[in-house]
């Protein structure tokens, strides 16, 4: 049985995954409530396995601390994925990688991945690692795309596109939600326009 891989990225309402250092707007852009952090500690609370390249392990890195050191005060959401077995992908990094639970493999990303959906037992999740899932997407790999889409626009501040170069693609929803009456999650299945 082949793992289902899930794509899940947060994005401004004008499509970009964070915002440079003008934006000023924090975590989340600073639009978190309490139903939308208690959907996505249910969401990485499941079996799983994260998937994340290098760059946005860096980030993770940078962000959520190494090893053993705890999160952002010991956030739930953010604790709980640093502790999820993660597999990270990547021909820059060398190991042993200072993370809870992770694996570093290189090679072709779509070749990794296509052989980690067969071998997994658990489903598969990619937060960010937007280049790593644009290819994903174009290979057929990615099975959901969860799109948290939050109430900004970061025309000026906004950085990191989230589809831009990606190739094209039809979108079947799948499931749309709304959270505090103001953060849309919408999960799509995506297939190769054309």
């Amino acid at each position: 049985m082949t793992a289902t891989y899930t794509f899940d990225v947060f994005c401004s309402l004008d499509g970009f995954a964070s915002y440079g250092a003008g934006g000023d707007w924090g975590g989340y852009w600073g639009k978190q409530g309490p139903e939308f952090l208690d959907h996505r500690l249910a969401v990485v609370s499941k079996a799983q396995r994260m998937v994340l390249g290098a760059t946005t392990f860096r980030q993770f890195l940078h962000f959520l601390g190494p090893g053993s050191a705890e999160p952002d005060g010991g956030d739930p959401v953010n604790t709980r994925m640093k502790n999820l077995p993660t597999t990270v992908v990547s021909s820059t990094l060398e190991g042993p990688l200072d993370w809870p639970d992770a694996t570093l493999v290189s090679g072709d990303a779509v070749d990794v991945i296509a052989r980690l959906k067969e071998e997994s037992d658990v489903p598969l999740r990619s937060h960010g690692s937007l280049s790593l899932n644009r290819a994903l997407m174009a290979a057929g790999l990615v099975d959901r795309v969860q799109l948290t889409i939050f109430p900004v626009i970061t025309g000026r501040t906004g950085e990191e596109s989230v589809f831009q170069g990606a190739a094209d693609f039809d979108l079947e929803l799948l499931s749309g939600r709304t959270f505090d009456g103001r953060i849309q999650e919408l999960v799509y299945r995506p297939t190769l326009h054309g």
